[in-house]
């Protein structure tokens, strides 16, 4: 393995690890949501790096990075309606406040 695509790889793992840590830790469903786009920006470092470095054709690793990047948007966007629905519904974003709210 390159050099340089073990440095991309190890950013693109440390930005997962990063969102699974936000995911665990938040309790507010807007940190939530960073936390899910910093996952999906690792994995499209790691498609561009990985495509980019090595023999493969990079028009596909940057039509891959163009998906994630859709599928992060489309994601912000349904995640982002549904927190507006909950806000107004239970008064708060707090996850541990809305679980109490439910029942």
């Amino acid at each position: 393995m390159s050099e340089p695509l073990f440095l991309y790889q190890a950013v693109a793992l440390l930005l997962l690890f990063l969102g699974i840590f936000g995911i665990i830790t938040r309790k507010s469903l807007v940190g939530m949501i960073i936390a899910v786009e910093l996952m999906l920006n690792g994995a499209g470092l790691a498609i561009v790096a990985s495509g980019q470095l090595t023999s493969a054709p990079g028009d596909l690793a940057q039509l891959s990075s163009l998906l994630v990047m859709g599928l992060a948007a489309a994601e912000a966007t349904l995640v982002l309606a549904i927190i507006l629905v909950v806000a107004k519904r239970f008064g708060t974003v707090e996850i541990d406040r809305v679980s109490e709210l439910e029942g």
